[in-house]
């Protein structure tokens, strides 16, 4: 039988700080044990764990990986400003006129991700031929 990815583990500072913010963007919640200071934080969504372990390392480059999300119930630009009001920082904008592309944010502790279009608007584009 193949191995299946359980968790997403993602280093970080504040393991339940940035698991908080994670939460919200998944509109989910940290796992019942963990606290304020506690070393590790999961996030479980429809879509999957995120495992946030703290680490003394800070961030000093760009992510080899990073999580690409999709709105599910909101357009790709109200997804993006409403991240930004939890916290996200832009680091990329690569909306095209024709409505396709997508943004890069960084999450409060610097990593990078990436905000896509929603199910509703590519097929509304497919119908339109854009």
């Amino acid at each position: 039988m193949a191995s299946l990815v359980r968790h997403i583990t993602i280093d970080c500072a504040d393991a339940y700080r940035l698991g908080t913010f994670w939460a919200a963007v998944l509109d989910s919640s940290v796992h019942d044990d963990d606290r304020p200071g506690d070393p590790e934080c999961l996030v479980e969504s429809k879509g999957g764990g995120l495992l946030f372990v703290t680490v003394p390392e800070p961030k000093t480059v760009k992510n080899r990986v990073h999580l690409d999300v999709q709105p599910q119930d909101r357009t790709r630009d109200e997804e993006v400003e409403r991240l930004l009001a939890l916290g996200a920082a832009l680091a990329a904008d690569h909306r095209r006129p024709d409505g396709t592309g997508w943004v890069t944010l960084a999450d409060p502790e610097g990593n990078e991700f990436c905000v896509e279009r929603s199910a509703a608007e590519r097929s509304a584009a497919e119908r339109s031929g854009a």
